[in-house]
């Protein structure tokens, strides 16, 4: 069985992949932030909403003893964040806000190394059961 059969890696590695390509648009918004004209970009959020319900029935534990917990938990509902336009905008059309964009950019970097460490973790209860 391949980590990328299982949900949860699944989900890791395509979080993983959404990061990565939101760090280069920060990058590039921060790259251009004299350039005249320029508007700064960023990623749509990524609906794990829509993947986790998707999955659903994959997620569920198997109870195999009446005295199991069936493992049915509510996946919650988030809240939908309303997407904020700029702060400022230069006169020379820029819409560039550093800070605005160094506060990304350490969103990101904190959301990285939540699912690395989530992932590290999961490695951990696989080698736990297999006995390593």
């Amino acid at each position: 069985m391949a980590f990328n059969d299982i949900t949860l890696f699944s989900a890791m590695k395509t979080k993983f992949s959404w990061l990565t390509q939101r760090q280069d648009v920060l990058a590039q918004n921060i790259a251009n932030a004299d350039s005249p004209g320029y508007r700064a970009r960023d990623l749509k959020a990524l609906d794990f909403k829509k993947i986790v319900r998707s999955q659903e029935d994959h997620i569920k534990m198997a109870a195999t003893n009446p005295s199991h917990i069936d493992g049915r938990g509510r996946t919650g509902d988030f809240a939908a964040g309303k997407v904020r336009s700029p702060y400022e905008t230069a006169p020379a059309g820029n819409s560039v806000v550093l800070e605005e964009q160094m506060h990304k950019i350490n969103e990101n970097s904190a959301t990285h190394r939540l699912i690395s460490e989530l992932y590290k973790k999961q490695l951990g209860l696989f080698r736990a059961v297999l006995g390593r």
